[in-house]
């Protein structure tokens, strides 16, 4: 499910729990507005090859220079709760790539759901070559039987 965003401009503030993205080399990085020229997120990857605590950061912090966008739709509930949900787990330093980043964060304090469409993309470009890929494989060796000999011309056992 791909979502509407629009990017924010310089010196423009957020509504409060507004859902963050910023750009990264090989992912795009995830944290909610609370205020105050403050954004909530898992440190993650940012602190190391060990990942950091859900942390609160400036917007600058937030941005490292690269632009920020505001993703919309689809919040479950209160704006307040929201903020609330995100400061519940501060200090929190239990981040894992694939099933609980940034993104996995952000999803649960908005919607009460932790998933990544970022992970589930991943997974199924994965799956679709892990397909192609074992698709050719059986092509090439003749079928699952993988001896590459007809099945009427084979010696029954």
């Amino acid at each position: 499910m791909a979502r509407q965003g629009w990017p924010l401009a310089a010196g423009e503030e957020p509504q409060l729990a507004a859902h963050l993205v910023t750009p990264r080399s090989v992912y795009t990085h995830h944290g909610l507005y609370i205020g105050h020229g403050q954004v909530i997120h898992y440190a993650g990857l940012s602190h190391g090859p060990y990942g950091g605590p859900v942390e609160v950061v400036s917007l600058e912090r937030f941005a490292r220079g690269r632009g920020i966008w505001v993703l919309s739709g689809g919040v479950r509930f209160e704006l307040d709760q929201v903020v609330s949900r995100a400061r519940s787990r501060l200090g929190e330093n239990r981040y894992r790539i694939f099933t609980n980043n940034c993104e996995h964060f952000c999803e649960w304090c908005l919607r009460g759901e932790s998933r990544s469409l970022q992970v589930e993309l991943l997974r199924a470009r994965w799956r679709a070559l892990l397909a192609r890929v074992t698709g050719a494989i059986s092509r090439s060796f003749g079928g699952i039987s993988g001896t590459g000999i007809p099945a009427d011309r084979r010696c029954s056992p």
